[in-house]
């Protein structure tokens, strides 16, 4: 068991890697030299798992995903993903542990000369599948999230809602073993906030982790998974009640 010290305490490295996808074990997080934006943060997620993060602006939820998808390192504390203590990864173990995380962020990140069908087929292409086997994928979900009429409009020309729908449609195309989403349904109307929600459970079911940040009242009640939520830099755990009274563990 690997001990280090952090802050004039010793931490033990004894996060199990059993069934554990997502591991923090008292982790911190500041910019610069700025105070803690995270404090002591004790998280453990479970490999097909599904929870909404929750918490006001400014409390963290950004920062807890961009430690998640391996984008900013923790000040202090250790982080595990897919078993592997990401203070010892060096870039190229990065990057493959990045091609098995699926993203949506809230600004998109598209790639605006590229049409709609590109977008999405980027992370297949990089991966070196079949282009017959690509363009079934890529057409099917596309159809799926109500945009086979704009699989050919480049992205600069789609609505906010439309590179929405894309950006989710490239997070889930390669179906990562971790799906992350930053406002996922922000910019869309309630049945097609269902209809992609829908889409999340479904992938999860087929085993993948997710994890959706959201101020969405209507989506936490509607789908009732357990919610991380951020206050005063740390954070708490709330599982949802069953009709007999009960907590449902997922």
């Amino acid at each position: 068991m690997l001990a280090k010290k952090s802050g004039g305490r010793i931490l033990a490295d004894n996060i199990s890697d059993v069934d554990t996808i997502i591991g923090m074990q008292n982790v911190g997080i500041r910019y610069g030299q700025g105070a803690e934006v995270l404090s002591d943060i004790n998280l453990t997620l479970r490999r097909g798992s599904f929870h909404f993060l929750t918490g006001k602006s400014g409390a963290g939820k950004t920062s807890l995903l961009s430690m998640m998808y391996l984008s900013q390192k923790a000040s202090r504390g250790i982080v595990k993903i897919f078993g592997r203590n990401i203070a010892f990864a060096d870039r190229d173990c990065l990057a493959l542990l990045r091609r098995r995380i699926g993203v949506v962020f809230q600004d998109f990140r598209l790639l605006d000369h590229m049409t709609a069908f590109d977008n999405v087929a980027l992370p297949l292409r990089v991966c070196g599948m079949e282009e017959r086997e690509v363009r079934k994928r890529v057409t099917e979900l596309l159809q799926w999230v109500e945009l086979s009429k704009k699989i050919n409009d480049r992205a600069s020309t789609l609505s906010g809602g439309e590179k929405q729908r894309v950006a989710i449609a490239r997070a889930v195309i390669n179906r990562p073993e971790i799906l992350l989403a930053d406002e996922p349904t922000g910019n869309v109307d309630s049945d097609i906030a269902n209809k992609l929600m829908k889409l999340f459970v479904e992938l999860n079911k087929l085993g993948t982790t997710v994890v959706i940040a959201t101020h969405s009242e209507r989506l936490i009640t509607d789908f009732p998974f357990p919610r991380l939520h951020l206050q005063n830099k740390g954070l708490k755990i709330y599982r949802p009640v069953v009709l007999d009274g009960t907590e449902r563990r997922l």
